[in-house]
């Protein structure tokens, strides 16, 4: 018994000094040349060595550990499926890797919960285990690489190197100049995740097919009941927003081909210079926006086409979010308002943003009448510095001001109900200093710690990535180390 306890002991000190002795650059070196052999072989529509290449990818141990690694390290980490386990020790993620085998796996159910949406609604969340977000982790590595090669050039959600920022670049260069479109569809997919058709996905996801089948007819443990999933892909998974991608991407294309054909007919100009001032096509997961110079064609000829495309698919457009506006009104884009004023055009944080700020800042204050001054600063300051840093890039200097002029009110009171029997003056100087030039600053005279201003942080236009750029393609790996540098403090 002892030789055997002290066996398990030696096995469990090895994983730990494997784990933490591993080369991780070395490991995504491995795996990144893997993926550019993918890439090549797609592009070349050698589809059955795709197939093969993607078997060896997903059958190495450098992407099992990479795998392993994503599941371990990002914020849903501690969140565990419905066998309650996580995987947070060293001695759990080595063992984790050797478990990942594609033989006779079997998903677990998923944990269903719920999240509050703005409107009120719930979103439901499906939650895998950690083995099973692990599989996915690892075949969305050998189809990732596709997805980028055949994605839209306008989509910029949930894809590697996009953001929100790139999303919203692209709406400024389209819509700034005095000849731009004037009519926008701003559109939205019904229940985009939950609808999308499962024999779609089986018919053109170039995938394992029989890994594909298992998660998307996985169980779902909703409380006692237990059901399967007819259609969509089960939000929460980690392969899931690919899929969602995958299942949009062609739109685009189509759009230009209408517009191109429409208006070659009319012998004004050519095809590149209509597609690029008259139709114009904007994607961030399943919101998008359509812009046209007038709103007749948008009406006729696009919005059929968006609602074909779809159909075919298994979606519909949402009625309550999509509308055609013209942009002198505006709409609501990512949490911003793209509008023109008096043909001017200017992005602002949105009101339901900033409401929505405003509202948490509020409740995370209410909480905590009778916490510390540092307490209260050091949950105030992820909230303030990373809504700031969402939209530092478009016109938000007023509005950062408005905010931290409302964030002073909301603390003076907090201040004045603590010491009400204090004078005024007195808690003024207890609670706010002047740092560095900069008056009435909420500082924590004992620790220092100090309330972040939202008017700060500096308005800095977004570099633009290229629409084609592609991270797994050797052609643009030079782009993104020049990206990187430009980006580095």
């Amino acid at each position: 018994m002892k030789a055997n306890k002290n066996s398990v002991k030696e096995y469990a000190s090895e994983t730990c000094t494997q784990w933490i002795s591993i080369d991780w650059n070395a490991i995504e070196q491995k795996v990144t040349t893997l993926q550019t052999r993918i890439v090549k072989a797609y592009k070349a529509k050698q589809y059955r060595k795709v197939r093969s290449l993607q078997w060896v990818l997903t059958n190495s141990f450098a992407a099992k550990l990479l795998a392993v690694k994503r599941v371990t390290s990002n914020k849903g980490s501690r969140t565990p499926g419905v066998d309650g386990l996580v995987w947070s020790t060293n001695n759990s993620k080595m063992k984790a890797v050797q478990s990942l085998k594609r033989k006779s796996y079997q998903p677990s159910p998923l944990r269903r919960i719920y999240i509050p949406k703005a409107n009120g609604k719930q979103r439901p969340l499906s939650i895998p285990t950690m083995r099973d977000r692990a599989m996915q982790a690892l075949y969305l590595l050998a189809l990732d690489p596709i997805s980028e090669t055949q994605a839209d050039t306008n989509s910029f959600g949930f894809r590697p190197k996009r953001s929100c920022a790139d999303a919203m670049r692209q709406c400024f260069a389209t819509l700034y100049h005095e000849g731009a479109a004037q009519w926008v569809l701003d559109a939205d997919i019904k229940g985009c995740f939950d609808n999308i058709s499962h024999e779609w996905l089986y018919n053109n996801i170039l995938m394992d097919k029989r890994l594909l089948r298992l998660w998307l007819r996985a169980e779902i443990i909703d409380g006692k009941s237990l059901f399967y999933s007819e259609s969509g892909t089960p939000q929460g998974g980690i392969i899931s927003p690919v899929l969602a991608n995958m299942t949009l991407d062609g739109l685009e294309a189509i759009l230009n081909t209408i517009a191109g054909k429409t208006f070659l007919k009319t012998g004004k100009v050519g095809r590149r210079g209509l597609n690029k001032n008259l139709v114009n096509y904007i994607r961030y997961a399943d919101d998008f926006v359509v812009t046209a110079r007038n709103k007749e064609f948008l009406e006729e000829k696009l919005v059929p086409a968006i609602k074909d495309f779809l159909h075919s698919r298994g979606l519909t457009l949402s009625e309550e979010k999509t509308r055609i506006v013209n942009i002198k009104e505006g709409f609501d884009f990512l949490g911003q308002n793209v509008r023109k004023y008096k043909g001017k055009l200017l992005i602002k944080p949105a009101k339901k943003s900033i409401k929505s700020c405003k509202q948490k800042i509020t409740d995370i204050i209410n909480k905590n009448k009778a916490s510390s001054q540092f307490v209260l600063i050091k949950q105030l300051n992820p909230v303030i510095r990373g809504w700031a840093a969402y939209h530092r890039h478009i016109v938000a200097k007023h509005t950062f001001k408005v905010l931290d002029n409302f964030i002073f009110g909301k603390l003076f009171q907090w201040a004045l109900r603590r010491h009400s029997r204090r004078s005024i003056v007195w808690t003024l100087k207890k609670y706010f200093h002047t740092i560095n030039k900069v008056q009435w600053t909420f500082r924590c005279a004992k620790t220092f710690a100090t309330l972040f201003k939202a008017q700060s942080t500096p308005i800095r236009r977004h570099m633009q990535i290229k629409g084609s750029a592609n991270p797994y393609d050797p052609l643009w790996f030079k782009y993104f180390e020049m990206r990187s540098k430009l980006k580095s403090p």
